[in-house]
């Protein structure tokens, strides 16, 4: 899903999880980035023994049938949580050439279980370890939680999994953060991309080795059929958000007979091509934009005047101001267009954040870079001791080089560039030249964008929020009619995703679908 060097960054958080119920101050990003430092399997002699997993014992190809067959050992860690690591093929097109370690935690049902649900919270690149293990209660309800065995998981490439290694921390700042020379578009600027593109794809090479090639998503959707099999579930159940319904529905195509219950929150079209990607979601984010606005200038503390589109204006200046002269942070780090841009799209993902969106507007006005860098920090997980959290920019890279196609003309990028600036002239412009971060990258994919159908899958509930800045509300549309078995459910709002975010039509029709089988007669419209 990557379209431009700075969209793929932005987007790499594209998740439910990502994204904090408030962004109250850049003492409050910090503060939550510490919480999230703390997980991890602690051992406690007050959690209760973690059950044994059976195995389905389904009948697979040879070469397959250690993995399929392995009993997973679950340890104690945390509050009524356990740990286990599966195996799976390093590749699988040829089960014996290695192995690659998956990581799990699970809450076990609490009440009569009906089965396992997966969880992924979207990314590509997100935890679906730290999504259950830190905020159980954000990522399902407690009717979920009573009947299923709540599994997350980071995907292979992801965090605790075998993981995509490139940077040290002080290199991933530059990477990051570093100031692009020459005018955006321009030769000499295209050329400085290309080398820290490069740069970054023989680090991650160097420091990955093979697995680096097997990270696509099919690969990942591969390994939940394996997970499917030794949670001793005969049908997946699964609830993916954002690029979690891209993994989702890629394990619908690749087996339609083995889906249980799926729900696709906040779901992506698989068969919009990239200039449709960068526009959707660059328009996505502008609409996001001025909603705040109109939220913003309704109160006396906004620091912005006039109508909308003034507002909508001056931030675009703001933006060119800080393009051509980046501010200085006390950390000695700079706030060019492409941090401040990931600084305002942060607090968008969640309308209970837009209050805080104004101090950082506010704080940049006066040339303070502090609270746009915090915003960043938590977007990217970066520590305030300059460490970063996990591995998720170099997995959202690696895993979107492999999913898609990238070619290298640049007149191409140049004109995709432009109808991305023309539909969304304020983000539109830092969302174009995203062939730059993939037509170098050290494995090539070769998936290109089609539709799935997932003929013969049982009925799957795809999610779609009219106002979501990030996964736009037409892709859920797309996405329902692209399966045979899909059913639509709509939510009248804004933000990134919707299902337990206290819409209780939404929530009814999720989770009587995971545990009565209830499927909509029709779009219930919440």
């Amino acid at each position: 899903m990557t379209d431009s060097t700075t969209a793929r960054r932005q987007r790499r958080r594209d998740r439910v999880a990502g994204m904090p119920r408030g962004v109250r101050t850049a003492a409050a990003v910090a503060a939550l980035g510490a919480l999230l430092a703390l997980t991890g399997c602690v051992s406690s002699l007050l959690t209760p023994q973690q059950p044994v997993s059976t195995p389905t014992g389904e009948q697979v190809d040879a070469e397959l049938r250690p993995f399929y067959t392995q009993v997973l050992e679950w340890e104690r860690c945390g509050d009524d949580l356990g740990c286990a690591t599966a195996t799976a093929p390093l590749d699988w097109n040829d089960p014996s050439a290695g192995e690659t370690e998956l990581a799990l935690v699970r809450h076990v049902a609490t009440g009569d279980k009906l089965g396992s649900l997966l969880v992924n919270p979207g990314g590509p690149g997100g935890s679906g370890y730290d999504f259950v293990a830190d905020s159980l209660d954000f990522a399902v309800g407690e009717p979920l939680q009573e009947r299923f065995d709540v599994v997350g998981f980071d995907p292979r490439g992801v965090g605790r999994s075998s993981g995509v290694a490139c940077y040290d921390a002080a290199e991933m700042d530059d990477y990051l953060f570093g100031i692009t020379p020459g005018e955006r578009g321009s030769d000499e600027w295209i050329a400085a991309v290309e080398i820290a593109e490069r740069d970054f794809g023989e680090a991650c090479a160097e420091n990955t080795d093979e697995l680096l090639g097997n990270v696509d998503t099919e690969s990942a959707a591969r390994d939940m059929d394996l997970l499917r099999a030794v949670l001793g579930d005969e049908r997946l159940n699964y609830l993916g958000f954002s690029y979690g319904t891209f993994l989702g529905a890629t394990y619908a195509e690749l087996y339609p007979d083995k889906v249980g219950k799926l729900v696709l929150d906040g779901a992506i079209d698989p068969a919009a091509s990239e200039t449709e990607v960068s526009q959707a979601q660059a328009v996505g984010f502008e609409n996001a934009l001025k909603a705040y606005l109109e939220f913003c200038l309704a109160d006396t503390e906004c620091p912005f005047d006039g109508t909308v589109d003034e507002a909508v204006d001056e931030i675009g200046r703001l933006l060119a101001s800080v393009d051509q002269s980046p501010l200085r942070g006390t950390d000695g780090r700079l706030v060019g267009a492409d941090t401040l841009v990931t600084a305002i799209i942060y607090p968008l993902y969640s309308a209970d954040s837009w209050p805080y969106l104004g101090d950082m507007f506010e704080s940049v006005m006066f040339g303070d870079a502090d609270m746009a860098l915090a915003f960043a920090d938590g977007y990217y997980g970066r520590n305030p001791d300059g460490t970063y959290l996990d591995n998720s920019t170099e997995a959202f890279t690696a895993v979107n080089c492999l999913d898609y196609t990238y070619q290298s003309d640049v007149a191409v990028m140049r004109e995709k560039a432009a109808a991305v600036a023309e539909v969304a002239p304020i983000i539109g412009p830092y969302f174009g030249f995203g062939d730059l971060g993939c037509v170098n990258w050290p494995y090539q994919g070769d998936r290109e964008r089609a539709e799935i159908h997932a003929k013969g899958a049982d009925p799957i509930l795809v999610v779609g929020t009219t106002g979501d800045p990030a996964t736009p509300y037409d892709w859920a549309v797309a996405l329902a009619e692209q399966l045979d078995s899909g059913v639509l459910v709509s939510y009248e709002g804004e933000g990134h995703t919707a299902y337990n975010k206290s819409n209780a039509c939404v929530d009814e029709a999720v989770e009587s679908y995971f545990i009565d089988g209830t499927v909509p007669t029709a779009d219930p419209k919440c």
